[in-house]
């Protein structure tokens, strides 16, 4: 039997599915990779590790997508989940199935049968708000095991591992990654709450209504964890109204947010801790965190295409993206507010 035929066995034996059919690819390449699977009852969503990545822990952070969704099904927008699999005699790799839902994930531009008004781009942001602070005003305690995540230090141990990473496969001169990882090592603030964290979270990774600015779900959940909830606030609201003529890092996310005319970050803020009655004292440090991260992440695509590894239009770009980001870190720093 192929793999499809495994997958259609197993699928039927646990879920109850039938006149199974795989689907094409939706994404891929370093990406988790997301597929579409056709049934009787309706269609599904298939996500696994590329199929490049064969090793005991390629499938962690599908697990623990699983995981969440699992857990905040019924209470925050989410897939809803379907089934777990962790033999990779099925189809090669450990994977999830999830339902399908209808919807946008919008990035750089609203679709083409929507008004293209500021109070448009005001609803999606206070819907991606809206959910976002639904989820982190959930008790983790009651929906998650401890394990899930460590907390405490979250922060300072990523800005050391990165700083570390970064230094031993070094091929450029990046002096504000030094400087800005040792600010935020210093000013580092105490942890006082904590929440069920996305950890990639902004409106490219929200699915939203076809006929309207409404949220359907937050996908991509494989970076999970426990921590600070301003670590996700901090990271949408970094790629929220940003200058359009300036030289921005990964211009593209939340792109269609990059005008003058629309809500500020610090407004939506101010919803979001309306919604959950936390306060944001000090976003503008998790912001800085959040582009400083991302900049220290991503900086190994340029790696691997100087060690001629990779050559995408992707890696190529992260050549402008990651100085770019760490330039808009600096200058959150030198405001000292959002």
């Amino acid at each position: 039997m192929n793999t499809a035929g495994h997958f259609k066995e197993w699928l039927h034996e646990a879920a109850g599915y039938d006149d199974i059919v795989l689907g094409p690819v939706l994404t891929g390449g370093n990406s988790n990779v997301t597929r579409i699977v056709e049934t009787r009852q309706g269609r599904l969503i298939l996500r696994h590790p590329p199929v490049n990545l064969v090793s005991d822990r390629a499938a962690a952070g599908i697990e623990r997508e699983y995981r969440a969704i699992t857990a905040l099904q019924g209470r925050a927008p989410v897939p809803r989940p379907i089934a777990w699999c962790a033999d990779p005699a099925v189809i090669g790799q450990p994977f999830a199935v999830t339902a399908w839902i209808e919807g946008f994930a919008l990035s750089d531009a609203l679709p083409h049968h929507w008004t293209n008004t500021p109070e448009t781009i005001n609803q999606l942001g206070l819907a991606m708000i809206g959910g976002l602070a639904t989820v982190h005003a959930i008790d983790w305690r009651e929906i998650l095991p401890s394990d899930f995540g460590r907390p405490e230090g979250f922060v300072q141990r990523q800005v050391s591992r990165w700083l570390k990473v970064r230094a031993a496969d070094r091929v450029r001169d990046l002096p504000l990654l030094e400087t800005i990882g040792a600010w935020l090592m210093e000013n580092c603030p105490a942890t006082t709450r904590t929440s069920l964290i996305h950890c990639d979270f902004h409106l490219d990774n929200c699915l939203m209504a076809k006929d309207a600015p409404r949220l359907e779900a937050i996908l991509d959940w494989e970076m999970a964890t426990l921590g600070d909830p301003l670590i996700d606030l901090g990271l949408c609201l970094f790629f929220w109204k940003r200058d359009p003529k300036g030289s921005l890092g990964f211009r593209q996310i939340q792109g269609l947010s990059n005008r003058s005319d629309i809500i500020a970050p610090g407004d939506l803020a101010r919803a979001w801790s309306e919604a959950t009655n936390f306060d944001h004292a000090g976003l503008h440090y998790f912001m800085v965190f959040a582009a400083w991260r991302l900049a220290a992440i991503v900086e190994g695509a340029w790696v691997l295409h100087q060690q001629g590894k990779e050559d995408t239009a992707y890696a190529k770009g992260i050549e402008h993206d990651v100085p770019a980001l760490l330039r808009e870190a600096a200058a959150i720093i030198e405001n000292g507010k959002i």
